[in-house]
């Protein structure tokens, strides 16, 4: 059984930064994409970023293009998301996700079979 756990959300300010860490446990995650995704109550899912097996491919929605980069830390089980100018629409809680196998599958969701509890961001004007 895998095991995602975020952390890093918090309030900030419009402008501001923030920096979201997400740790696996249970397989060996150096193996699989990992990606970000966001979703508020009440609407889908939304991509945010994804990044494959050994950080040589990362794919990003075009709302958070040139603000947020993915990364990710084959050694400690980790893939993180520094978000960049935010904005107060960005508020919302964030998920990591573990790919199926290596290959970067961007935002196609079928492509994730493990999901993170999520933390909650929130962007004050």
């Amino acid at each position: 059984q895998v095991q995602l756990v975020e952390s890093g959300g918090g309030l900030v300010q419009a402008g501001g930064s923030l920096r979201l860490s997400c740790v696996a446990s249970g397989r060996t995650s150096s193996l699989y994409a990992m990606g970000w995704f966001r979703q508020t109550p009440g609407k889908e899912r939304e991509f945010v970023a994804a990044i494959n097996w050994n950080g040589g491919v990362t794919l990003y929605a075009d709302s958070v293009k040139g603000r947020f980069t993915i990364s990710r830390d084959n050694a400690k089980n980790t893939v993180a998301l520094q978000m960049n100018s935010l904005k107060p629409e960005d508020t919302t809680v964030y998920y990591c996700a573990t790919g199926r196998n290596r290959w970067n599958p961007g935002g196609v969701q079928s492509g994730y079979n493990y999901w993170g509890t999520g933390t909650q961001v929130t962007v004050s004007s």
